[in-house]
């Protein structure tokens, strides 16, 4: 059953010695779905997507995806200790991906809480460090 919630997103992004964060406070829905935590959201333009859908399905604490899809579209799959290839579209132009997951965290049904770190490549050359942290704030709106 879909669930209306608040959550709020953090993402850290570390590259060249800088470290840059984006916050999001936003409505979402959670749900379960053949045995995974789902959370999906409208982007906006504080993330750099706006008029695109976030869906982020989480199994466990072993693997993850982030699904984009709307002008910018996007399938990032995690898994904890591979390296997975991943097309990445945006407005500008299409690009593979490489993704290193070091840690998912899953306690999305305990606390609300989930939280996921990650190295970006592009063409084999190192492009960034990411964490996700996620929060559902509020289940009563």
């Amino acid at each position: 059953m879909k669930k209306n919630v608040l959550i709020s997103l953090m993402s850290i992004q570390y590259q060249d010695d800088e470290k840059n964060e984006t916050e999001l406070l936003t409505k979402a829905q959670f749900y379960d779905e053949n045995e995974c935590d789902v959370v999906t959201y409208e982007d906006t333009e504080a993330t750099g997507f706006e008029g695109s859908v976030t869906t982020i399905k989480v199994n466990g604490c072993s693997s993850a995806s982030i699904i984009r899809a709307g002008t910018a579209n996007s399938v990032l799959s995690l898994e904890i200790g591979r390296k997975h290839y991943c097309q990445y579209s945006t407005p500008f132009g299409s690009m593979q991906i490489g993704v290193y997951t070091h840690e998912i965290r899953n306690t999305l049904h305990e606390d609300g809480k989930l939280y996921m770190k990650y190295t970006l490549d592009l063409n084999s050359s190192f492009l960034s460090d990411n964490e996700i942290i996620m929060n559902i704030e509020n289940t009563n709106i």
